[in-house]
């Protein structure tokens, strides 16, 4: 049995030109949705460790130095 790979491999040949750009077009949105979701989850653990350096003793400390 075909992977869904090969399944779609096999599609694709049967395309034009115009529509397999299309494929592409879309293949790319999905793979640029997925970095923006990792590039979120990047951006929501630097936030959460953010907020531990965040604190009055801290600053106090560092404004001294």
């Amino acid at each position: 049995m075909n992977t869904a790979k090969e399944y779609i491999h096999n599609l694709i040949n049967e395309l034009s030109e115009k529509e397999t750009l299309e494929v592409l077009e879309y293949i790319e949105y999905i793979k640029s949705e997925k970095m923006k979701e990792e590039h979120l989850d990047l951006q929501n653990a630097s936030q959460s460790s953010i907020s531990f350096w965040d604190n009055q003793t801290d600053d106090e400390v560092w404004n001294n130095v």
